[in-house]
C-alpha cells in the first residue's frame, strides 16, 4: 500500500507542477529539498513526526524555505508534511522525479559518489548509460561520503555498483 500511496503522491506533484507550467524547476528544486532535508537529521526527524500539529510542521516547512524556493515547491512540500508524510518525503520526490522524466520520454539515473561529478563526467556518463538502456537519461548526482571512491548508479529498479569499496569486496571474497 505504501508504494500506491507514494506513487499517488508522486502523480498529484506532477499534475501540480505540470499546471503551473514549472514542471524541471520544481523536479529541480525538490531534489533538493528531498537532499536537504536527508542530510539534517534533526528536520528530518522533525518533519516527519506526527506527533507535532500539522499547522506546526507546515510552519516549519515555510519558515525553512521561504524565499529558499518557489511559492509552488514550498506548498508541495507543506502539503506532504502536513498531510503527515513527511518521513517520505525523499521517496515521494524520487517517484516524482521518475515520473516527470518519464513524462518528457527520458529516464533518471542517480548517481551517488563521493564527491561531486564534474559537467565533463556528467554527460559521459549520460551518454554511456542512454546508450545502454535505449533512450535519454537524467543524471541527478548526489554526493554520498558513504560512497569511498566510484560511484553507484540507479536507474529504476536497476543498480550498477562501481564503488571501490564493493571491488574490495569483491576481491576479497575471491581469495
Amino acid at each position: 500500500m505504501t508504494a500506491d500511496r507514494i506513487e499517488g503522491y508522486a502523480q498529484a506533484l506532477l499534475a501540480v507542477a505540470r499546471a503551473e507550467g514549472s514542471l524541471e524547476s520544481t523536479r529541480s528544486q525538490l531534489g533538493d529539498v528531498a537532499r536537504a532535508v536527508e542530510a539534517n537529521e534533526q528536520l528530518r526527524s522533525t518533519l516527519a513526526n506526527n506527533l507535532l500539529p500539522a499547522a506546526t510542521r507546515g510552519q516549519i516547512v515555510d519558515d525553512v524555505l521561504g524565499g529558499k524556493a518557489s511559492d509552488v515547491v514550498r506548498a508541495l512540500v507543506g502539503m506532504i508534511v502536513t498531510a503527515g508524510r513527511g518521513g517520505e518525503l525523499g521517496e515521494i520526490v524520487s517517484a516524482f522525479a521518475s515520473a516527470a522524466a518519464a513524462a518528457s520520454g527520458s529516464g533518471v539515473a542517480v548517481v551517488r559518489s563521493a564527491v561531486a561529478l564534474t559537467e565533463e563526467q556528467k554527460v559521459r556518463l549520460g551518454q554511456a548509460l542512454s546508450a545502454s538502456v535505449g533512450r535519454p537519461i537524467e543524471l541527478e548526482n548526489i554526493v554520498d561520503p558513504e560512497v569511498i571512491g566510484g560511484a553507484v548508479t540507479t536507474i529504476g529498479d536497476t543498480v550498477i555498483d562501481g564503488s571501490l569499496r564493493t571491488k574490495l569486496n569483491q576481491m576479497h571474497d575471491a581469495l
